[in-house]
């Protein structure tokens, strides 16, 4: 990613247009909603994950963005569990009146199928009406500081050199960090061995202690410790490199330490609505999510994070850009064998 960018079916984040479209979703759209008697109560957002982590960051933002546009409050609900299909179940059997919305992601909408195998309590698409992404980012490897591998190229020649000797944490069985690390051992041809933790924290806090030599995660919680000179980052999981964030522009990405794969480890998050929800609301929702996607500041507190905006230009683009992702996750977990009860 040289910039904050959407992909395929989204928008850029740029800044002199976030303006234009905030002025103008906060005058057109309440006219509109009164109207059609949407919303008269406050709307809550489910998020999959616990307070404080990087995706209870974003529905926060995206909250208090959408209730100034839409006119009533945005309350945020952590209610994580499962890889999220706890709380993605509970959002698709609320009421489809577009008051109970769920901040999903990659994983859950495109992953969990093929590691929950039979056991979903949900389907993706029969069970949710979509209505755009909201955040894109990438993984980060890193090690300690005080380790002698200086770069990429460095710590795969040791790996080769003594196969399952360097040990990776992940933040547990399915999630996108075994994911990348499954990919990135298949990729590069070599054998790492993975230790598994129950979230990322304690991960990271063995790492920092010397436990395990490297982790291969979302940024939010590495970049602290990466601009403190604590971590050494090797390489970000995306093809490109993540350019909008400070402190690792000129880490290398994919395409460039691994030529000739299709390694590129970017997830999102996004807003979705129980299937059912009237059009009329689910366009409502659409132009209050993506007023408060484009405004200035929800990008400027998303970047230090690891986190660019997107939005997609419609709930059908964005419903299509998922089903063409299903593919992807698929062979991302078939890849790492992971497998879920």
């Amino acid at each position: 990613m040289n910039s904050p960018t959407s992909g395929k079916s989204g928008r850029p984040y740029t800044p002199r247009l976030s303006r234009r479209a905030t002025l103008l979703g906060a005058l057109a759209l309440p006219a509109v909603a009164r109207a059609q008697g949407f919303p008269t109560r406050p709307l809550k957002i489910v998020v999959p994950f616990p307070a404080a982590g990087a995706a209870d960051i974003t529905a926060r933002l995206l909250g208090e963005k959408m209730s100034a546009t839409l006119g009533q409050p945005v309350m945020i609900e952590n209610r994580p569990g499962a890889g999220g299909n706890i709380a993605a179940e509970a959002v698709a059997r609320s009421a489809p009146d577009g008051y109970s919305l769920f901040l999903g992601g990659a994983t859950i909408f495109c992953a969990n199928k093929y590691l929950y195998s039979g056991a979903m309590p949900f389907d993706t698409m029969r069970d949710f009406t979509h209505v755009s992404r909201v955040s894109v980012g990438s993984t980060l490897l890193v090690v300690r500081a005080d380790k002698p591998w200086r770069d990429f190229a460095g710590l795969v020649k040791a790996a080769k050199e003594a196969p399952g000797r360097i040990s990776t944490g992940s933040s547990g069985i399915g999630t996108i960090s075994h994911l990348t690390i499954s990919k990135l051992a298949k990729e590069a041809k070599i054998e790492l061995n993975h230790v598994p933790y129950r979230g990322l924290a304690p991960g990271l806090n063995d790492l920092l202690a010397g436990n395990v030599d490297m982790l291969f995660d979302g940024m939010p919680a590495l970049m602290p410790h990466v601009r403190e000179g604590r971590l050494r980052p090797l390489a970000v999981g995306s093809a490109k490199r993540v350019t909008y964030v400070p402190g690792i522009e000129a880490v290398p990405s994919m395409s460039e330490l691994i030529p000739g794969t299709d390694m590129d480890m970017e997830f999102w998050y996004c807003i979705s609505a129980p299937a059912g929800t009237p059009p009329a609301v689910v366009q409502q929702l659409h132009a209050a999510t993506i007023a408060a996607v484009r405004s200035r500041d929800y990008g400027e507190k998303l970047l230090p994070l690891g986190f660019s905006p997107v939005s997609d230009d419609s709930p059908a683009a964005f419903t299509e850009f998922l089903r063409s992702q299903d593919a992807v996750w698929r062979d991302l977990v078939q890849v790492s064998g992971a497998r879920l009860d």
